[in-house]
Formats: C-alpha cells, sequence, structure tokens
C-alpha cells in the first residue's frame, strides 16, 4: 500500500478563482458506462460529428476535392487605404497554396479567395460587391491591434484540440514591413502556420512561459518539435556580449534569460507549427518526429498527438485523397463593402394575432427602425399572409426624419395564412428594384407560422447572394425555417410568447451589420422584463461606462392598458427624467421612447417604473447606446453556441466573447439565460477560468457546458454582463508564430532586436459596466418524455499539476462535477507512466492504476491536493514520470481522461518501505510521525541550551569600565 493525503479548498470563492491555473484543453464527449470504456473512440467520433462546426460560426469555408473554396480576408475600415495590403495579401495566399500542398502531402491548397476591402477605401471596377462576405465573419482580418502591442500574427482560438478557430489576425505592418521576414519567417509559410490553428485546431510546439525542459544528467532541451532542430543556447550580456547558457541546478533547467538559436541550415523538415521561418521545415510534426517530452500546448491540449495526427483524424483528411498534379494558382477576388441594404419580410398572419404578438412585432421593428439599423443604410418593408406585399420600397436613411417615417409601414393587424416563400421572394423584388442584383442584401424574416412549402423556394435563395436572417416566433414557427439563415450564413433567433424574456426586443437588436465599423454600431446595455403588480415598482441601475454613451436611446413597454406606466429616470448629474419626457404611443404598441441628445453622461443612471394599471403586467426596459469615440473601441459582447442544433444527450457549450478593441476583459460577471420554446428558462454563469467547457484562462471568452435539456425544439440564448470596478483587460495570449530572436549562420550567431514588448497601457482598469446581448438560438431533438436522472459524464480535468519533493508526489487539480462541471463525482482514477502515450483515452485502462481508495471528490470547483508515495519505486536522476486521471459519477458515467501532467525527479533512490498515512489536513501539518517528532525534539534541544547559556551569561562576573560604570 501508499499512502495518500486529501485536502479539499472550496474554489468557489472569487479569492480561490483567481489562483486556477490558465491553459487548460476540455474536450467533449457523451457519457458511458465503466463496462462500455472501450467504446471510447466511437463517442469521440460522435462529438466530432455533432459539434463540427463549434467555433466556426460565421465562416464560408467549403473543402471542394482538396481546394480551400471562398476563404474571406478582410481588411479593418479603420485603417487607411494602402494597396500595398492588397497587392501582399495575394501574394502571401499564392506562396501559402503551394507550402500547404507540399506540407499536407498534396491533400490541400487555396482554391478561390475573396479579400473584402473597406467601403471607405476608393471604389474600383474590378472591384465586386460583396455578397455573404463580410469583415465580421472573415476568416483572416488585417487590422491594427488597439493599444498597439506587436505584430505577432495569431489565431483567436478557444473550442480545444481539433475545434476550429475564430480567426487569424494580422497586423497592416506585418502586411507591409518586408524586414519582419527576419522574424517571423515569410508571409505565405505564416498564413499556412496560423491556418493549421484555425482550421484543424492545432497549437503551437514552442512554449514562451517553459522555453527548456530537463532531459536529465544536468541537461536541458529547448521546447521544440522535432527535437532534431540544432542550434545553440546563449545568454546576452548587459554588455551585448554572448556566452554559452549555464544549468541551474536546483532547477536542471537553463538559467533565466537563454535563448535557444538555431542554425540556420536544418536537415529536419518539421515542424511549421514550431519555426516556420527556417528553409528546411515543410512538414507538420508526425508521430514518427513528434518530440512527446516538449512542455508545449500541443502536447498539453492534444494529450500528447502530434500535428500531423490531429489534421489526419480531421473530417477535412477522411473527405480528401492525395492530389497526384500540381493545384492551379489561387483565383482571387476582390470585393468591396457597399452601403446596408436591408428588407423586413414581417408574418402577418392570422396566428399573430395571438399572444400579443402583433404589438411585439411593432415595438420590436420600430426599435429596429429608429435606432438599430446604421445610419446611410436602405430599409425596405414587406408583409406576408397568404400573399406578399410591398408596403414600402428601399427607402435611404439619412435622418431621423426618415427613420421615424418607416415606422408608419409597419403592421398593426394580422390576418390569413402562411406563405414564406412568397414573402421572401418579394424582399427580393425591393432589392431589384434598386440594384441588378440580390447579392449582398439582407432580409430579416419573422414568422409564427408552420409552412410546409418552404424548402420549395431554397434553390433561389441559396442562388441569390442574400443574406436571411431568421427570427421563429412561439412554437409552432416552421420547422426548417432556420435552413434558410444556415444556407446564406445570416443569423437565427427564437423568441417565446413569454413577455418577461424581452425575447423580440433583443433579437432585432441582435442584428447589425457586419461591416467592422464598430463606432456606427448599437450597442445594448440592457433588456429586462418582469411581471409588475399593480402600484409595484421595477427599479433598477443602468452603467453608460466611458467607452459608450452617443446616442442613447431608452424604450419602455408593457403589456396592458393603454396608460403609461410612472417612469422616473436621474441620470449620474441628478437631472431627472419622468415620463412626460419620453415620446409616449398610447395605442396597442404601449411603447415609451427617449433618446438622449448628444454623448449621454458617465456613470449610473437610476430608473423606477411604477405599473399604474389595475392589474400586474410585464414592464420592459431596454437601453441601447454607440462608442463615445470612433478611435477608442467600446467593450463589446459577443456570444456563440457550440453548434446550431443539437442532438440529446451531447452537452451545449455557450461562449461569451468579451473584449475592448483586441482586448479581452477579464473578472467580469457573465450570465447566459436559456430559454426553451415553451418559455422555461435557466441561467448558467459563465467561467474564463480555464476549467470545464473555458481552455484559456483571461483570454475573455467565457464558456460554460449547458445540460438542463427540458423538452426538444428551439432553445434561445440570452447573455448578460456587468463588469465590477476590478475589471481589467489584459494582453491577449494567442496560438501565434513564434518571433525568432536569431539564426545561427555557419557558427556566426546573428541576433535579431528584441521582440517589442507585449504591454497595454499602465492603467488597465475599465471600471463598471453592462451590455446585454442575444446568443441566437439551437434546436435540440432527442430529448425523450421522461428525462434519464443521470446520462452526463464528469467534465474533463484539465488543470491537473504534479510535483516531486521529500519522496513524494503532490498532485492537484479542480473537481468536476456530476454533470460535466455541475454537482459532485462519485470517485477518481489516476494512473501513471514512464511514457505519457500510455496515458491517452485509448490505453489508460491499462496504465499503472494509483490507489485512490481514500479519495473521496469534493464538489465542482473545489480544488483538490493528493499526495501519494509509491511503493519500490526509484528512479535516476532528472527522469520523468507522467500522471492522468479522470472522475466518474454515481451512475458509471466516465469522464474523458485529463491533461497529462509531467514531473522531473531529482533524486538517486527513493526508500522502498512506505508509510501509510490518510488525513484530510494539509501536507505540511502532520505527514510523517518519525519527521516530526524529530523536529519538535530538535527544538526542545535548541532551547534549552539558549536558556542555560542566557542563566550563565546572566550570572558570570563583568569587568566594569572605571569611567561608565559599566
Amino acid at each position: 500500500m501508499g499512502w495518500i493525503i486529501v485536502y479539499g479548498v472550496d474554489l468557489n470563492s472569487p479569492y480561490q478563482r483567481m489562483n486556477l491555473n490558465p491553459k487548460r484543453h476540455l474536450g467533449t464527449t457523451v457519457g458511458y458506462s465503466l463496462t462500455q470504456a472501450k467504446m471510447l473512440n466511437l463517442w469521440h467520433l460522435l462529438m466530432v460529428v455533432v459539434l463540427l462546426h463549434e467555433g466556426s460560426k460565421g465562416t464560408l469555408v467549403k473543402l471542394n476535392n482538396g481546394g480551400f473554396e471562398d476563404v474571406v480576408i478582410g481588411i479593418n475600415p479603420g485603417l487607411p487605404e494602402d494597396n500595398k495590403i492588397i497587392n501582399n495579401i495575394q501574394d502571401m495566399v499564392k506562396e501559402a497554396s503551394s507550402y500547404l500542398f507540399k506540407a499536407s502531402e498534396q491533400r490541400f491548397y487555396f482554391k478561390t479567395i475573396k479579400i473584402v476591402i473597406p467601403s471607405t477605401w476608393t471604389s474600383k471596377p474590378e472591384y465586386r460587391r460583396v455578397t455573404r462576405e463580410s469583415y465580421d465573419n472573415a476568416d483572416v482580418i488585417v487590422a491594427e491591434p488597439f493599444l498597439k502591442y506587436g505584430d505577432d500574427p495569431y489565431t483567436l482560438q478557444y473550442g480545444g484540440c481539433a475545434k476550429q478557430g475564430r480567426y487569424i489576425h494580422f497586423t497592416p505592418n506585418f502586411m507591409t514591413n518586408d524586414s519582419l521576414r527576419d522574424f517571423y519567417g515569410s508571409r505565405g509559410k505564416v498564413l499556412v502556420h496560423e491556418w493549421a490553428h484555425l482550421r484543424w485546431g492545432v497549437f503551437d510546439e514552442y512554449n514562451k512561459d517553459a522555453p527548456f525542459y530537463s532531459t536529465g544528467g544536468k541537461k536541458a532541451e529547448a521546447t521544440r518539435c522535432s527535437a532534431d532542430i540544432t542550434g545553440q543556447y546563449i545568454f546576452q550580456t548587459s554588455m551585448g556580449k554572448t556566452r554559452k547558457c549555464k544549468i541551474v541546478r536546483e532547477t536542471q533547467l537553463y538559467e533565466p534569460g537563454c535563448q535557444f538559436i538555431p542554425n540556420k541550415k536544418q536537415k529536419s523538415p518539421a515542424s511549421i507549427m514550431y519555426m516556420q521561418s527556417l528553409s528546411s521545415i515543410t512538414q507538420f510534426c508526425d508521430k514518427s518526429s513528434h518530440n512527446i517530452k516538449a512542455p508545449n500546448m500541443q502536447n498539453r491540449m492534444c494529450s500528447y498527438r502530434s500535428t500531423w495526427e490531429v489534421i489526419m483524424n480531421s473530417t477535412d483528411f477522411a473527405t480528401s485523397s492525395p492530389i497526384s498534379t500540381l493545384p492551379p494558382e489561387p483565383t482571387i477576388s476582390l470585393m468591396q463593402m457597399r452601403e446596408r441594404t436591408v428588407c423586413l419580410v414581417l408574418d402577418v398572419s392570422g396566428s399573430m394575432s395571438r399572444n400579443n404578438r402583433i404589438s411585439r412585432l411593432k415595438q420590436a421593428a420600430e426599435l429596429f427602425i429608429l435606432q438599430i439599423i446604421e445610419m446611410g443604410s436602405w430599409l425596405g418593408i414587406v408583409t406576408s399572409n397568404n400573399e406578399a406585399t410591398i408596403k414600402t420600397d428601399l427607402q435611404h436613411i439619412v435622418n431621423d426624419s426618415v427613420r421615424q417615417s418607416l415606422t408608419g409601414y409597419l403592421p398593426i393587424t394580422a390576418s390569413g395564412g402562411t406563405n414564406i416563400c412568397d414573402g421572401v421572394l418579394t424582399g427580393f423584388q425591393v432589392f431589384l428594384q434598386k440594384y441588378t442584383s440580390t447579392e449582398g442584401c439582407e432580409i430579416v424574416l419573422l414568422t409564427d407560422g408552420e409552412d410546409t412549402a418552404v424548402s420549395s423556394c431554397f434553390p433561389k435563395v441559396r442562388s441569390s447572394g442574400s443574406i436571411i436572417h431568421t427570427i421563429a416566433l412561439g412554437p409552432e414557427a416552421a420547422k426548417n425555417l432556420e435552413k434558410l439563415a444556415e444556407m446564406t450564413g445570416g443569423l437565427m433567433f427564437s423568441v417565446t410568447d413569454s413577455l418577461d424574456s424581452n425575447g423580440l426586443i433583443d433579437a432585432f437588436s441582435g442584428i447589425s451589420s457586419g461591416s467592422g465599423i464598430i463606432s456606427q454600431q448599437s450597442i445594448q446595455l440592457e433588456s429586462k422584463g418582469e411581471t409588475i403588480g399593480p402600484m409595484k415598482w421595477l427599479d433598477g441601475t443602468i452603467i453608460i461606462d466611458k467607452t459608450v454613451g452617443n446616442d442613447t436611446f431608452f424604450l419602455i413597454t408593457w403589456s396592458a392598458g393603454k396608460k403609461a406606466p410612472g417612469i422616473f429616470l436621474t441620470d449620474p448629474k441628478g437631472k431627472k427624467y419622468t415620463t412626460t419626457d419620453f415620446a409616449v404611443d398610447n395605442t396597442n404598441v404601449r411603447t415609451a421612447r427617449l433618446k438622449i441628445p448628444g454623448t449621454a453622461k458617465t456613470g449610473n443612471w437610476y430608473y423606477s417604473i411604477l405599473n399604474t394599471h389595475t392589474a400586474a403586467q410585464v414592464i420592459s426596459i431596454t437601453v441601447t447606446t454607440r462608442a463615445a469615440s470612433a478611435n477608442v473601441p467600446p467593450v463589446t459582447v459577443k456570444s456563440y453556441i457550440s453548434s446550431n442544433s443539437n442532438n440529446f444527450p451531447n452537452p451545449m457549450i455557450i461562449y461569451a466573447e468579451v473584449t475592448q478593441g483586441f482586448l479581452p476583459v477579464v473578472d467580469a460577471n457573465v450570465i447566459a439565460t436559456v430559454e426553451s420554446a415553451s418559455g422555461i428558462s435557466s441561467d448558467l454563469e459563465l467561467f474564463d477560468n480555464g476549467l470545464g467547457a473555458d481552455i484559456i484562462k483571461h483570454d475573455g471568452i467565457y464558456s460554460r457546458y449547458f445540460t438542463s435539456f427540458k423538452e426538444n425544439g428551439r432553445y434561445s440564448i440570452k447573455v448578460r454582463v456587468q463588469g465590477k470596478d476590478k475589471t481589467v483587460r489584459r494582453t491577449r495570449r494567442q496560438s501565434q508564430a513564434i518571433y525568432v530572436p536569431g539564426y545561427v549562420d555557419n557558427g556566426v550567431i546573428i541576433l535579431n532586436p528584441p521582440r517589442p514588448n507585449t504591454t497595454v497601457d499602465e492603467n488597465p482598469n475599465i471600471g463598471s459596466f453592462n451590455r446585454t446581448t442575444s446568443g441566437g438560438s439551437i434546436v435540440v431533438t432527442d430529448v425523450p418524455t421522461v428525462i434519464p436522472s443521470d446520462v452526463f459524464p464528469p467534465s474533463k480535468i484539465t488543470d491537473l499539476q504534479v510535483d516531486f519533493n521529500d519522496h513524494e508526489f503532490f498532485l492537484t487539480w479542480t473537481a468536476p462535477g456530476d454533470d460535466y462541471d455541475s454537482g459532485k463525482a462519485e470517485r477518481y482514477e489516476i494512473k501513471k507512466s514512464e511514457n505519457p502515450l500510455e496515458l491517452t483515452d485509448a490505453t489508460f485502462p491499462k496504465a499503472t492504476s494509483v490507489n485512490t481508495s481514500d479519495l473521496i471528490p469534493k464538489d465542482a470547483g473545489v480544488k483538490e491536493f493528493f499526495w501519494y508515495k509509491p511503493e519500490n519505486f526509484s528512479k535516476k536522476n532528472a527522469a520523468s514520470v507522467y500522471f492522468a486521471i479522470r472522475a466518474i459519477d454515481d451512475n458509471n458515467n466516465v469522464g474523458e481522461v485529463s491533461n497529462i501532467a509531467k514531473v522531473s525527479l531529482n533524486l538517486d533512490v527513493l526508500p522502498s518501505t512506505p508509510t501509510s498515512f490518510t488525513t484530510t489536513a494539509p501536507k505540511n501539518s502532520s505527514s510523517n510521525t518519525f519527521t516530526t517528532t524529530m523536529i519538535i525534539v530538535c527544538l526542545l534541544v535548541v532551547i534549552s541550551a539558549i536558556v542555560l547559556i542566557t542563566i550563565y551569561t546572566s550570572r558570570k562576573p563583568r569587568n566594569r569600565r572605571p569611567e561608565t560604570n559599566i
């Protein structure tokens, strides 16, 4: 028997959560019984299929016979016009295509590329109008990051290993400054490096935080793949000279400040995910060349699989084959953003008269017209029942008078049947009255009715080049309505008849332009609805932070009676607004609107709304605004879902990206509200702690598993974010191309200039703020009538760490839950090995077990500590041991194997006779009775000696000096 010590600490307090470890990968898998462990790989395959589009929402990329089509590269509209950017993008893509073809063993290349040019740049005849492309859904963006912190190309990843990322970010300086090639390599090679991050979810094979690892015998190596990359380890002195690095005895690693300088000429062809800048690098690390000892993100996130193994396991690889001939050069299209053109296609069938739907439609559409759609846009309106009617052709929104006149075309009555296709095709006719094509135009389609003939217009919709955003109102809306959004790259929303959720207003508020001009886009600060009793109050606070305040708009709605409730609003300076200051619509629409002139004052705005009606009614408040300055990006929130559809019992992952410019905002409180088709809602707090569904701590992406499915049908998601005084922004750490410190050329060390500092400003605190956004909707199927009590496994443990000291191993991790990250698991399995490949999902059951019989799991979010002293264990100095763990719940649902933790041993021989002992106290309280006893004895001896010396000294006669008598 070995011996263990177990100790739990509650991590649910904000202070403990701040110390959670970052950068931990969490995969997803459905539950399976312990006896079905051999089925794990099959379940993984299932989850890959179900969550195939995780993290790739918005991308238009298709793979066709090995060629990537419709890759969108967007240029930020804030950049000054520079044709060199466009020319260098074209050169980069051409180089990258041939490099990717060779690196992928002749399987993949770039076939068609679309460069989206800002509308603020000069129009040219060769620039086509964009269709479904936009800056916001681009796969690659060229933009100057807010608060310049270097030109490192990077990819925003948050879905874990083998999951697609959001976008690749190049700076304009990277695209135009040829001297940067010495630091990163050619642009084409860098694009392939980043494309592997984006498309296949692989990670970097270097590690700036752990640049070296010990190999034993007082030797260390650079963190790299492959280990065959050669070079010199040098330390640059303050005098500018260099010397060989020294090994630190305590760590068995090179001293801080040591750099690995690669030889310019190499024999090894791998790897692109380490240092693509080397001329010899033409391959990804595969199983034969992969360095499993390197403490890099690829090993940590992908369970020690090589990058090529991950790529080989992708859907792209499975649906492709080697190409025998050289591929053609990429076809590159230059496309330009134009003015936004939108048509509202609104269902006015008889069912819209139920549940106050037609009035709610007018409330929400009115807000869209008055506040959401950007100035300079074109807008038309179509109503549809048995047949469609054009209420108004496209009108150019150039002032508030045009906005107000457009609201007069909104419907107020409903009758007849539902004909979705007629409404859509009539919307196309509205576009064709102004343009020769429907390409690049948008339809906002709202319907509450069933229509079995929706699919009849799918071919025309697919070929139209238009974007259709769908809003499904109520439980009877056409089942395949979302197909229209899916095939056109549009947004999809679902709204229930529950008034408390304010869902219809939220849906219209979420349909903003994808132009990338953030200063023009509406930002929702508040969306709140509650049932308020007679003569009762709805109270709250709206925070106008320093990044917003222009065009601030308050909208109050109520559900009963024509008389407006009592409205009392106070700004931060004490100025008061009442009902008489609002524009009140006392018809069946029941709205009161207030627009604050100029820029709203920064601070807390307090509101109190009194229900003066004789019965209870739903009162809601919506507040929207815009950026305070075009030069300072506002804090924004974007919400995503792991998939647009889901089959029970697979989990859904909800993401919320909170940023200011490109910098993450951390320490915010983020709550997602998930509402089913029947109006059942659940609140879920999202975390940015590197645990559970969240893979990287403090990257501004908050996430969480959702498993509380109650019924089949549509589920809507709404995200609320509140920043507190301590809320700060940080420099984002992403998957990025390595900055090469220099080269060794024929024995001569040639150093590059030091990499620019990546610090943010000295006062990163952005203070308090409010944000609300719609996360769209998801369709869930296969939920049984009687929901099983426990079908979800514990989540994967992603922060396992191990240390070795005093002949024992010390393991720490954060407890998962019974259902992913909720509840409490039943037990743990811990395995160890000298080879990390023996601790993967497939090999974990056969690995050497660690005795965990006395290890009782704590609640999810609690830190676990585990001391383990093995029997008959001896290792050579600095040899390595690997550990992994998984959790099992009380229904034998088995969680995925954790990250694999490594520890190096700095000892010769361990004692072979262990002592058994179990306690719930920390290790330093009493881990070895003999040791503790000896310490106490020694202390007593020392104290006794001090006492005796003191007594002796005090009694010894002293010679006094006559002049002082001392």
